[in-house]
């Protein structure tokens, strides 16, 4: 191993260049990769492994498995290619045991490292031609010298233009080599809880001697990444405890009448809720509480009677939705209930004539609104609240920290009780360790009179007949979703798409109307399909999941998913909770070809239950860790390495948050623990990765 470039830790954060002057020529290609010091090359992650560590016979290769093997090369010639067809190197390749060859497109300087007589070490997948075994652009070394690149596990790494895995990870073994013993292990021994030691996990996820030992080293990496992600929350907990909300305190007698103003009675569950909210909100503690519920459950009158307890106390309250069409919903929604409990409400959005957003805005400051419900444009400069006492957010995953934040700014001296509302159920294990700073309140129970709603799984052969019963639906005034994966056919993926689906379902049923949306096309136009499908001025609306949430049309009564298997279990549920909302009978029909046994299993589980909260439960349970290295999530903080779908990681969560807030109670600002306050850039991701490759 090479000698450390110095004893002093602050190297790892200068420059390369400055770093390890060896590789001031290779600085501008890491730093394409967002790789700016050895701090961060440390942390630059391979995205799986090959395993090459298999070193067979030329006689006993295996076609299409990944494999090593210790030959001689007899001869090496170039093919040009045809127009623009790359040009390709093929070797030929002997051991004692026979023959094969190794073929490279368009490698460069492939040639002038193969020499006839050269013995080497090939890795690779074989595939057969003919009677001839056959490595396709595989890595080779000389043999006898050992090799980071062949017959071994060979980590692959996220790439952009200009730069090869090999030359990469020549960079990242010498940064490794000269670095890694100057990292200090944030972690303390008893804090380890049988994870191995910092350095030793980061060299086995970089260059690891068996597959079997990736996993231990990428739980400890995730743990570390799950730690800085509960430091943070235990850090903004405390700090939250010095600030000060208004106490928006009312009788309870006063919100026995407003919940009796209400057009329809509540749950048991909405009740529950409501007594949270409003405990809450009689505090001086600033409330960060997230209501979560199944679909159709109720949580518009939840969150009415919240904010006419705001206004009821003499304050202001706020309700930001992300899309327009959701905001709309929720003032169609929101609207006649305030109204009801004397609550005056305004709609505000970036679409909105000029001067009645000035009009609105100056009746904002003037306290002549009680209640604004709008979009992103609720936290515009130019909207002043006179005295906002409740910030509420809908499907508040699909806002930024920044945000949110502000929104609760608007509150001015005093900090804004926040209410979080989520219609998409979140397994308890997954909501105490990503909203363990919020309180939560569920609400599971359904309103009397909702439709239940008819599940259905149907392979392709069926769509004739189910084109024929959306044909019935309409005919008896009835309105029909189709949803598909993609905007655009693929030639790599043979899923539908919005834009073929509606021109097919046009020519097959040329009776109908059938309307479009999808997330690339413009707002308005968008908005204005969504408006006709909502006024049953269209049969069928083909769309992509843009209508997952904010689309309630009590006329619907069909959900068609195409390729089904493609989508989460949640994101199916929401989909199925668009129909049912009306006195029809509705039906689900999940589309789908799959045959494999997971994507099966899955769907039976949405077709056996409509409890959105199994359904969450079974997702994180068959979902799995996904990619090696984890998944980016939906809705949830972007992790490298953890996977919040990964049970194990869950528990890692778990010790992570009792630690977190352990330390934080003895050190809140993190200054005798260096190394922890660091751990959050650790993990951040790249500023310019490239695709996987």
């Amino acid at each position: 191993m090479l000698e450390s470039p110095t004893s002093n830790p602050d190297i790892l954060d200068a420059p390369i260049r400055v770093a390890l002057p060896e590789l001031a020529r290779s600085a501008p290609t890491l730093l394409r990769l967002g790789v700016a010091s050895p701090r961060q090359a440390l942390f630059y992650l391979p995205f799986r492994y090959d395993d090459f560590s298999d070193l067979r016979s030329l006689r006993d290769l295996v076609p299409d498995e990944k494999q090593s093997a210790e030959v001689t090369v007899d001869s090496v010639r170039i093919e040009k290619g045809f127009g623009r067809a790359p040009q390709r190197v093929i070797a030929q390749l002997r051991d004692a045991t026979g023959t094969a060859e190794a073929v490279w497109f368009g490698r460069r300087f492939v040639e002038t490292r193969l020499r006839p007589g050269a013995e080497i070490i090939v890795s690779g997948k074989v595939t057969e031609r003919g009677w001839r075994r056959q490595f396709t652009s595989p890595e080779f070394s000389p043999a006898g010298r050992e090799s980071i690149h062949t017959a071994r596990v060979v980590p692959v790494y996220p790439l952009t233009s200009g730069v090869t895995q090999k030359r990469l990870r020549n960079m990242l073994a010498r940064i490794l080599d000269r670095c890694l013993p100057l990292l200090d292990d944030p972690l303390q021994p008893d804090e380890h809880t049988g994870l191995p030691g910092l350095r030793e996990a980061l060299r086995t996820v970089h260059f690891p001697e068996d597959t079997g030992d990736v996993q231990p080293a990428l739980d400890r990496l995730a743990f570390d990444e799950l730690l800085a992600l509960q430091l943070g929350l235990a850090q903004g907990r405390l700090a939250r405890a010095s600030l000060r909300a208004p106490r928006l305190a009312v009788e309870p007698r006063t919100v026995e009448e407003m919940v009796a103003a209400l057009p329809f009675e509540l749950t048991a569950d909405q009740r529950t809720a409501i007594d949270e909210i409003v405990t809450d909100l009689g505090s001086d503690q600033p409330m960060r509480r997230l209501l979560q519920c199944d679909v159709g459950s109720g949580k518009t009158a939840v969150a009415a009677i919240g904010l006419a307890v705001a206004v009821r106390a003499g304050w202001q309250a706020a309700l930001m939705a992300p899309t327009e069409i959701l905001a709309r919903q929720h003032h169609g929604g929101q609207a006649p209930l305030l109204d009801a409990l004397g609550v005056r409400s305004a709609f505000l959005a970036g679409s909105l004539p000029a001067a009645q957003k000035r009009k609105i805005h100056d009746a904002i400051e003037g306290g002549e609104v009680d209640v604004v419900i709008g979009t992103h444009a609720v936290i515009s400069e130019a909207v002043t609240f006179q005295r906002l006492g409740l910030a509420v957010v809908d499907e508040q995953h699909r806002f930024g920290v920044g945000q949110r934040a502000s929104l609760q700014a608007k509150g001015a001296d005093l900090e804004p009780h926040m209410l979080a509302l989520t219609a998409t159920p979140i397994p308890r294990t997954l909501a105490l360790t990503v909203y363990g700073d919020l309180a939560i309140s569920t609400i599971r129970q359904m309103p009397p009179g909702r439709q239940p709603i008819r599940t259905e799984i149907r392979d392709r052969s069926a769509l004739p007949r189910i084109e024929a019963f959306l044909a019935d639906e309409a005919a008896a005034g009835r309105q029909s979703f189709v949803v598909v994966p993609l905007v655009n056919e693929s030639e790599a993926l043979s899923v539908a798409s919005a834009e073929a689906e509606v021109e097919r379902l046009r020519s097959r049923l040329p009776h109908l109307r059938i309307g479009l949306v999808h997330g690339q096309q413009k707002a308005a136009q968008r908005e204005k399909t969504m408006r006709d499908f909502a006024g049953a001025d269209l049969d069928v609306l083909v769309a992509t999941t843009v209508i997952e949430v904010g689309i309630d049309v009590p006329n619907a009564s069909v959900m068609l998913v195409e390729d089904a298997e493609r989508f989460g279990l949640a994101q199916l549920h929401q989909l199925r909770g668009r129909v049912g909302r009306g006195p029809h009978r509705s039906f689900c029909i999940l589309l789908s070809d799959a045959d494999d046994e997971l994507a099966r299993r899955r769907l039976d589980v949405l077709r056996a239950s409509t409890d959105g909260f199994a359904i969450a439960e079974a997702d994180l349970e068959l979902r799995g860790a996904g990619n090696l290295l984890g998944t980016r999530q939906a809705g949830l903080p972007p992790l490298r390495v953890a996977s919040l779908f990964e049970p194990r990681h869950l528990r890692l969560a778990e010790r992570a948050r009792e630690l977190a807030t352990f330390i934080v109670a003895t050190d809140p600002a993190l200054e005798r623990r260096p190394a922890l306050a660091r751990l959050r850039s650790d993990f951040a991701p790249a500023e310019e990765e490239g695709d996987a490759a």
